[in-house]
């Protein structure tokens, strides 16, 4: 070699070895810079799963105030118990935040169903959300239409005055053959590593609902007394009942709902094979009572702090929604992520913490309605979606962590695609491995309140739980009470939500973003 050419050979080996040795050693940096803290780690998990309050927290918001749908007197006497609890803990700025327009609010007050006649036998019957109340008991003989177009109009005009009408083929019930409720186990964590990529799809037009408001029109027009229609869908039968809601239900345009019941399958399919098949004289009584509340047309949020120190300012964020659709207790969704959430603060307050950045609880409305209650938040505080004119607290939002897929324990994280959280959020789940917390996946998920905030660019995230019988059973239906709680999963849910939390508070940096999106319309649910 000749030596003019030492130095540059020279130079170049201490550079390849240099990139080698950081390569080597920056995963070993990345750890230690986002190592939680581990003797408040042990703390937090002494408090939270040796003087636990999670379970009395859910028990008293589902069994003792009970559903609460928004703008009703329930969710009003939950919200006075939430903030309550957040100032008997010592949480600063304890405030029901309003938002306007939401509009009319209603509860249902009574349901009552029976078939008289060929036997007795009483109905599992549920209000449709937002459905009117029955002139009194109608007791009469149910008649069975099927109305498919409105060329099919004519053959019931004049028949339905005052009937219980009931306007659903029937759908036969399914045995099933696997269980209700089951866990994540090594191969379905597995399957969430990958992130599925999806094209961009313009939003559907909803072409049915014209004429649903045209069918609606015709029974009102004709007098129809009650209507009734099944809850036959799949994995909703022994007795299981799915609530639905009236989609027009608060359009000022569109007159209140007709009185609707809704039958378990298997009641529905009994009546409807009576009076079709067998062509035998059959009888009914059904009265509804419902009530619409239109004083204070405003949401509510309830949003409790623990203030920061030295970064003040920024705030980090964790929540779950404090609304509930009728037929159950609304436990699992979402008293669960409230009491989780409420528990978080609660360990953190009882450990007196002193966190850099500001903790905000907050306890969503209107979550069952489209994400009213925080979509409202975030275009008052953060962001309009629609224009991405960001507004000054975007910036200083460190991060957001939901709870609101059940009761089932946390298995690890969504990263929302923010890839460069992973490491992070890898590091933090390490000293709950044992209690199953294990795994970050890239991949996004939705249909809760944190899609508000992630909609416009902001780090919120949802946990990764345990399914239990919550898609199967319990979401949305009359057996989303209590019982359906796994307590000791709520219990480890409510430990790594406050680690979760407290680390995010006292990191040096806020949690990574990803780009800002470009202006859009919140997606349609629900």
């Amino acid at each position: 070699m000749r030596a003019s050419l030492r130095p540059f050979v020279l130079i170049f080996t201490v550079a390849v070895l240099t990139a080698a040795a950081a390569a080597v050693l920056a995963p070993g940096l990345i750890a230690a810079q986002n190592a939680p803290d581990l003797d408040m780690m042990n703390k937090i998990r002494f408090e939270g799963l040796q003087h636990s309050r999670v379970a009395k927290l859910a028990a008293y918001l589902s069994d003792v105030i009970g559903p609460r749908p928004t703008g009703s007197p329930e969710i009003a006497r939950a919200n006075a118990w939430a903030a309550e609890r957040m100032k008997e803990w010592g949480l600063a700025s304890v405030a029901l935040e309003p938002y306007e327009n939401f509009g009319v609010g209603w509860a249902v007050r009574y349901v009552s169903a029976h078939l008289l006649e060929p036997h007795y036998a009483p109905l599992i019957a549920i209000s449709v959300e937002w459905g009117s109340s029955t002139k009194g008991k109608i007791v009469g003989a149910p008649l069975c239409v099927e109305i498919k177009s409105k060329a099919d109009f004519a053959k019931y005009k004049g028949r339905l005055a005052g009937r219980i009408v009931l306007y659903q083929p029937p759908i036969p019930v399914q045995t099933q053959f696997t269980p209700d409720a089951r866990r994540h186990d090594a191969a379905s964590l597995a399957a969430l590593a990958e992130t599925p990529i999806r094209a961009a799809t313009p939003p559907a037009r909803d072409y049915v609902r014209g004429f649903l408001d045209e069918l609606e029109d015709f029974f009102r027009a004709e007098g129809v007394g009650v209507l009734v229609s099944s809850s036959g869908t799949v994995l909703r039968e022994y007795g299981t009942v799915l609530a639905r809601g009236v989609r027009q239900a608060r359009d000022p345009k569109r007159p209140r709902p007709l009185p609707e019941i809704i039958l378990a399958a298997e009641h529905y399919n009994r009546v409807h094979r009576i009076v079709e098949e067998f062509k035998e004289p059959a009888k009914m009584d059904v009265e509804v009572r419902t009530e619409f509340y239109d004083k204070d047309l405003r949401g509510y949020n309830v949003v409790g702090e623990i203030p920061g120190t030295d970064k003040a300012g920024e705030v980090v964020m964790l929540g779950g929604h404090i609304d509930s659709w009728s037929p159950g207790t609304g436990a699992a969704d979402d008293a669960a992520g409230c009491a989780v959430s409420l528990e978080a603060v609660r360990i953190l307050k009882a450990l007196g913490v002193r966190p850099r950045r500001t903790i905000r609880v907050v306890l969503w409305s209107a979550e069952e309605k489209g994400w009213v209650g925080s979509k409202a938040y975030v275009e008052k505080h953060f962001a309009d979606p629609e224009t991405m004119g960001l507004k000054p607290g975007h910036a200083k939002l460190a991060g957001y962590f939901n709870f609101d897929n059940g009761s089932g324990r946390i298995r690890g994280v969504y990263a929302q695609n923010n890839v460069a959280v992973v490491p992070i959020f890898e590091e933090w789940l390490k000293p709950f491995h044992d209690l199953g917390a294990t795994h970050v996946v890239a991949r996004e998920t939705g249909g809760s309140d944190h899609g508000a905030l992630d909609y416009v660019g902001l780090p919120a995230f949802q946990f990764i739980q345990d399914p239990l019988d919550y898609g199967t059973r319990v979401h949305h239906t009359n057996m989303d009470v209590f019982d359906h709680l796994i307590i000791e999963d709520l219990m480890q849910a409510s430990v790594v939500m406050a680690a979760f939390v407290y680390n995010t508070a006292m990191r040096e940096e806020p949690l990574p973003r990803k780009p800002v999106p470009d202006p859009m319309h919140y997606p349609v649910r629900r």
